[in-house]
């Protein structure tokens, strides 16, 4: 059953919350974050989830978004944690878009943002570069099996990337 909702997976950082702000500006969608969810559910930020509850509590909050997502969820874009994809029901809440981009091309986009330091320190993960290329290398193979539709946003152009999302849907 598809709701019609967008759901946006990618790497951490890969521009899905940036890609769902645009889309709701050239469409009729109103945007959610999986991860404001969670911090709202919780109170405090991931970084500080991550840090004093670990990455299997984490988890397990994203596993009760999803469940609440699929229940009251219709007409959305929702951008996701990098580790959202995994959830058993993301189908059921609806088509699964895939914002695929090489590591680096991620990793520089996020050192030329203008508030870099900020975008790394609220990612836990991307503390360690190298443990996180290890993750993303693991992940690509599993975003590319969930995802109903796939775009390259290497050469990151929010608005194409949309139109891309748009016409595909």
């Amino acid at each position: 059953m598809n709701k019609k909702n967008i759901i946006l997976i990618g790497f951490m950082g890969v521009g899905k919350g940036t890609i769902a702000r645009e889309m709701v500006a050239q469409s009729d969608y109103f945007a959610i974050d999986t991860d404001d969810i969670i911090e709202s559910l919780e109170n405090t930020k991931i970084k500080k989830i991550f840090a004093k509850l670990g990455e299997p509590y984490f988890r397990d909050l994203e596993k009760k978004c999803a469940l609440w997502c699929e229940k009251n969820i219709q007409g959305t874009i929702i951008s996701t944690g990098g580790g959202f994809y995994r959830q058993e029901n993301i189908h059921k809440i609806g088509t699964v878009v895939y914002l695929k981009a090489s590591f680096e091309s991620i990793i520089q986009r996020l050192k030329n943002a203008p508030n870099s330091k900020s975008k790394f320190k609220k990612r836990p993960l991307l503390q360690d570069l190298e443990e996180a290329k290890k993750i993303y290398n693991q992940r690509v193979k599993e975003y590319e099996d969930v995802a109903d539709i796939v775009i390259d946003v290497d050469d990151f152009d929010e608005q194409k990337a949309v139109q891309n999302i748009l016409k595909a849907i």
